[in-house]
């Protein structure tokens, strides 16, 4: 019996059903999304027709994820486009600088502590320094936050971060993803790389006016045709030159965020970027057997912990550099601890580089831990920092 349709319906519906349940808890729902795919799986039970080891339908699951990178990432770029990141200005370079810098030294000393080998701790640092833009965004609307001082600077801050993450995929793909044995063909991958994204950028820019009237459809569904065909074009060519493909639907975002029909194609875009998005995360907890995440607890924890302190540290720089109140520079770091999409791919780079499992596991309990931690610590940020006046008054007494 073919039972593929009915598995594929049955990963929706249990997707669906912990979407309701953290939109109830009203909480993030990455965790959720990669805690079921956890728990079924390979080693899940089966009774007859409701088979939730989903061993049939794996290899199509698994391909469904790979679509809901591209649509995030896709949808990513469109949101940004180049020239608002153009004009963003001071809030990117210096709060961006500052974050991006600490956390990946936080990720180089992760993996100087355990031991790690190179292309492990490159996994590592893309991890540890890509920020949930949709767990930060989510957590700002939730808290009505958006009208605060520091906001803007957090998302000059996520918006530098998702720069740097596209560059450090394009170079963990030149060093894990390759082939490349040497530093001289790493390098030139990476060339090849930066040369294909500046190239892509300058020349869809210049095309544009062209873009526009070739998207001038009338007909809903040869508009969607034409964004879908671009979209997996570019993106395959990009996987064809080394440049993972995720960057490559990042790149077709932005060059056609400056489109005049930008805003029709996010609105068909969506229901796919929420879908296989969903489907990404589902498939990724798929692919992690629960046993196995023992020998990674020490690592998250401490990864946790070095994360945590970096971005409050970067938080206050930040902050202070744009002259914005301390309690509002503590607000910074607290708002971007949360970990999510980005570090799952870094850590799916990994896993297609043969590099040590342990980097799934560790990318499985860093996000889960921090996807819970950071919006309580969004919203507890105020506590959080008069219980610190507090204690800073009383050891000033004290002495």
């Amino acid at each position: 019996m073919d039972t593929l349709i009915f598995e594929i319906g049955l990963a929706v519906a249990l997707v669906s059903m912990v979407g309701l349940l953290s939109a109830k808890l009203r909480f993030s729902v990455i965790p959720f999304y990669i805690l079921v795919g956890m728990v079924v799986g390979p080693h899940a039970p089966h009774f007859g027709i409701i088979d939730l080891r989903f061993i049939e339908s794996a290899t199509f699951i698994d391909f469904m994820g790979r679509l809901g990178v591209l649509f995030l990432l896709f949808y990513l770029g469109l949101e940004f486009s180049i020239g608002r990141l153009i004009k963003s200005g001071k809030s990117i370079v210096v709060g961006g600088s500052f974050y991006v810098v600490i956390n990946f030294l936080s990720g180089l000393l992760l993996g100087w502590m355990m031991g790690f080998p190179f292309k492990e701790t490159m996994v590592i640092c893309g991890i540890m320094t890509s920020s949930s833009t949709a767990i930060v965004a989510k957590v700002l609307v939730d808290l009505k936050r958006t009208a605060n001082p520091e906001t803007e600077i957090i998302m000059g801050m996520i918006m530098f971060d998702d720069l740097f993450i596209a560059f450090h995929i394009s170079l963990l793909s030149g060093i894990v993803l390759s082939g490349a044995t040497s530093w001289t063909g790493v390098l030139l991958t990476c060339l090849t790389a930066l040369v294909f994204i500046l190239l892509f950028i300058i020349v869809g820019r210049k095309v544009m006016p062209w873009v526009d009237k070739a998207l001038d459809i009338r007909s809903s569904e040869l508009f969607l045709l034409l964004v879908i065909a671009s979209l997996f074009l570019v993106s395959g060519l990009s996987e064809s030159l080394h440049v993972a493909e995720a960057i490559g639907a990042l790149l077709i975002g932005l060059v056609l965020a400056e489109s005049v029909h930008a805003k029709r194609i996010e609105q068909l875009v969506v229901p796919f970027r929420d879908l296989f998005g969903a489907i990404f995360f589902f498939s990724f907890g798929l692919s992690i057997d629960p046993t196995t995440l023992g020998g990674a607890v020490t690592v998250a924890v401490v990864g946790v912990l070095l994360t945590i302190i970096g971005n409050i540290v970067s938080g206050f720089f930040a902050g202070r550099a744009s002259g914005i109140s301390t309690k509002s520079s503590a607000n910074i770091g607290f708002t971007l601890v949360s970990r999510g999409e980005f570090s799952i791919i870094m850590a799916n780079i990994g896993k297609e580089g043969d590099l040590q499992p342990v980097l799934q596991s560790f990318a499985v309990l860093y996000v889960l831990i921090l996807a819970v931690l950071g919006p309580l610590l969004t919203k507890e940020s105020k506590r959080i920092y008069g219980l610190f006046q507090k204690a800073t008054s009383w050891v000033r007494t004290r002495e």
